[in-house]
């Protein structure tokens, strides 16, 4: 399993999980709570008022990919386990995770290749960790994500029998429509792009009125379960060309290019050639960090990440260690709830720096 080179430096205490989403604890998607992170200071406030925080002439790039069924119940010998689909690599292949039953709470780290898992008409064999070559996990022992041959017809099983993608710490299951957002029309996600969830038809209407403008990518989102030091394997995505000359247009009229999750900003970030948005599609494996920083993003809309995570250092990357630590301590402090149904920030650091440039689109 490929790791990074470098890990988060935000260290904070461990935060309250969000064991349900917004609408089963009694509010609307937009009124989760929102923290605003500017140098000059720190703003807390309901989602809703995202209106009040961007200006005519911003860009919000927004992932449209939607989120499918891709847990399930299997067996691997006589062990029960739990199935977590990923990215389809051909008619009968696919990425696959395999996890602790039942509530998918660990990864299994001691499969091998050539074991199989049975799913009720489909089996799913496993013939190599996923990347190629990837070895063995972070912690130096086991695999996590492998390549699989499927017989059967594994779409229709999870259908069928599927369900959400969901870890221990929610206190129940929730339905598929609970982890879809606005902008998910372009099924493909195993896991929702949820930097998106708290957006409503409402504040979207008062955004574009306020002359915010939205541009959609692609990202298509693999298993977010990455142990500490793990990089994010390849994921599919698409920047289309009328997204790619907005972006432009908006950063040659001096607007700023706000990213809706961390997902957005891997796929803007892939199309790059120079500091220009260009169109592209395929597979990333671009992992934007402090030491390889966005070229085109300035600004973050985000949920909140583990400290050792992947996805928190992109959040350093687009907002720097400073503006990052002083946004998770406060959020600490004041009793955010994290992960994909919890409270939200913005992150708006300082203009003028531009990151150092690399050859080339990012890895496609």
């Amino acid at each position: 399993m490929t790791a990074l080179t470098e890990v988060p430096s935000v260290t904070f205490e461990a935060a309250a999980f969000a064991p349900r989403p917004a609408e089963w604890r009694g509010l609307a998607r937009d009124e989760v709570r929102l923290l605003v992170a500017r140098p000059e200071g720190l703003a807390h406030v309901r989602f809703r008022d995202l209106v009040d925080h961007l200006r005519a002439g911003d860009v919000l790039v927004v992932n449209d990919s939607a989120t499918v069924p891709a847990e399930i119940d299997g067996r691997l010998g006589p062990r029960p386990v739990v199935v977590h689909a990923a990215a389809r690599l051909g008619a009968h292949s696919r990425v696959v995770e395999l996890r602790t039953a039942p509530d998918a709470s660990r990864a299994l780290l001691d499969a091998q290749p050539g074991e199989s898992v049975d799913i009720e008409g489909v089996r799913l064999t496993l013939v190599e960790p996923w990347p190629s070559g990837a070895g063995s996990s972070p912690t130096g022992w086991g695999n996590r994500l492998w390549v699989a041959r499927v017989t059967g017809d594994l779409d229709a099983a999870l259908a069928a029998r599927g369900r959400p993608i969901a870890y221990g710490y929610l206190d129940r299951r929730y339905p598929l429509s609970a982890y879809q957002t606005l902008f998910g029309v372009r099924p493909g996600s195993a896991e929702m792009a949820s930097a998106g969830r708290p957006f409503t038809p409402a504040l979207v209407a008062a955004l574009v009125a306020r002359g915010v403008v939205f541009a959609p990518v692609t990202l298509h989102t693999g298993v977010s379960s990455q142990e500490a030091g793990e990089a994010p394997g390849p994921e599919w995505f698409e920047v289309p060309e009328t997204t790619a000359r907005l972006v432009n247009a908006v950063r040659a009229g001096g607007g700023r290019v706000v990213a809706v999750g961390t997902t957005a900003t891997r796929a803007l970030e892939s199309a790059v050639e120079g500091d220009v948005v260009v169109s592209a599609r395929g597979w990333t494996s671009r992992v934007v960090t402090p030491g390889d920083p966005p070229r085109v993003v300035d600004g973050l809309v985000t949920g909140w990440h583990d400290p050792r995570a992947s996805h928190l250092l992109l959040v350093e990357a687009v907002a720097g260690r400073d503006l990052t630590q002083a946004a998770y301590d406060a959020a600490v402090a004041h009793g955010y709830q994290w992960h994909e149904f919890g409270d939200s920030a913005l992150l708006l650091p300082a203009r003028g720096r531009r990151p150092r440039s690399r050859e080339g689109p990012g890895d496609l």
